[in-house]
């Protein structure tokens, strides 16, 4: 069994949480129970993740979408309120790390499907939000035909994305803002990217594609957001000596 408290500080500390503003709190949510000998992680904090948290034994919930936004109302739906009687009646702990992990240059989604698709992470900066960029762009030194990155992307995040193939026949730099990052594709084109992969499409990017001689790929937010908090799982797992498992609760989205 591992403490609580241990693990979610080595967590605010490893991805930085202070130096990061958002549009949620990002750390633990929900407290429950403080000893922890079992972690489950899912891309988003909802009432099937806390139940199928539940189910599994877990004592911590890790996330990368946590439970509060600030676009919610402040006074609680129904539905919220169900999904914390059910961690609350259960002793289950709730955390979320949103951009703090998109950010990380290690752990992050970002950074982690740059190095998944053979490129090497570059210290160019890509997607800003929050005062921050925590986006990643990566450069290849043997090109890859595009058509190749566009199968390897099917692979590797595990369902056929959105391309929009208006760029070179070789790729040899690619741009990363996973989730709702489209209008992120005006600082690939500025940066001279080959290629460019978020999660959600937009609709003005097939013309900005086109018009920015570009790859734009739209590989699914669930999709593009499971690395990070999975490998973060893995990573508590191995340091507190936790047993962990990812819940994939996969959005077509």
């Amino acid at each position: 069994m591992a403490d609580r408290n241990e693990i979610i500080a080595f967590c605010d500390e490893l991805l930085e949480i202070d130096s990061f503003g958002d549009y949620g709190p990002n750390g633990l949510q929900v407290p429950g129970r403080t000893e922890i000998g079992r972690v489950a992680t899912a891309v988003s904090a909802h009432l099937a993740s806390i139940e199928a948290a539940v189910e599994t034994g877990a004592d911590l919930l890790l996330t990368h979408h946590g439970l509060f936004w600030d676009f919610h109302p402040r006074a609680l739906t129904e539905a919220m309120a169900e999904r914390l009687r059910v961690a609350l009646r259960n002793g289950l702990n709730v955390a979320g790390y949103h951009l703090p992990l998109d950010g990380h240059p290690e752990i992050g989604n970002n950074a982690l499907i740059v190095r998944q698709l053979g490129f090497e992470v570059a210290p160019d900066e890509i997607g800003e939000a929050k005062g921050r960029h925590i986006g990643a762009v990566g450069r290849r030194a043997e090109p890859i035909a595009a058509t190749d990155l566009f199968e390897l992307v099917a692979g590797e995040l595990g369902r056929d994305p959105l391309v929009f193939a208006e760029g070179p026949e070789e790729v040899s730099s690619i741009g990363v803002v996973t989730g709702a990052g489209a209008s992120d594709i005006h600082e690939a084109i500025a940066l001279g990217l080959d290629a460019f992969l978020t999660g959600e499409p937009s609709e003005h990017v097939m013309a900005d594609a086109r018009e920015g001689g570009i790859h734009f790929i739209a590989a699914g937010h669930y999709a593009t957001e499971v690395c990070g908090i999975s490998a973060l799982g893995e990573l508590v797992s191995r340091r507190f000596e936790v047993e962990h498992e990812f819940l994939d609760l996969p959005n077509p989205i």
